[in-house]
């Protein structure tokens, strides 16, 4: 059985001066990884006999302004169909250097959940076969899920601070 520990172990082997933390939150394996060796950390994953994670589940961005230096972030899930085990990795970048090398030579399902990253956070996927928007207009100059801008419209006058606990 393949278990978190010994996937832990083996990627640990690998790639252990690349690693910058490692976690199980419910039950699930997470590595985060800096971004040159993202690709290689998913390959090794989807090549290796016995981790076997042959299938891509979520590609994802996030933004967190707080992590300095870091602000922009991708998030995989990985899933090997037989042994029934996921792991999740994580990879950083700032937002001066938010290129990432693309998942589209292992996965071909990449393609469309990496244009949808890049689309609302702006994470660029070097090597990605047609970098371009997918669900907003092309013109559009901005990317929506960067947290630039405030949350409420700042110009209402007709809401009372007070019923929402400030």
């Amino acid at each position: 059985m393949l278990t978190n520990q010994y996937a832990l172990k083996k990627i640990k082997e690998a790639f252990l001066d690349h690693i910058t933390d490692a976690s199980e939150s419910y039950g699930m394996l997470t590595v985060s990884v800096n971004k040159d060796s993202y690709f290689d950390l998913v390959k090794f994953l989807k090549e290796d006999a016995e981790l076997n994670c042959m299938f891509l589940t979520d590609l994802t961005g996030i933004h967190d302004p707080n992590r300095l230096n870091e602000e922009l972030g991708v998030i995989v899930h990985l899933h090997n169909l037989t042994a029934n085990f996921r792991i999740r990795i994580k990879t950083f970048a700032s937002t001066e250097h938010h290129s990432i090398k693309s998942l589209t030579p292992l996965f071909k399902g990449a393609n469309w959940m990496e244009r949808e990253t890049f689309d609302f956070f702006g994470i660029h996927f070097s090597g990605h076969p047609n970098m371009k928007r997918i669900l907003n207009v092309d013109d559009m100059d901005y990317h929506p899920l960067l947290k630039q801008y405030p949350m409420e419209d700042q110009t209402r006058e007709d809401k009372d601070n007070k019923y929402f606990g400030r």
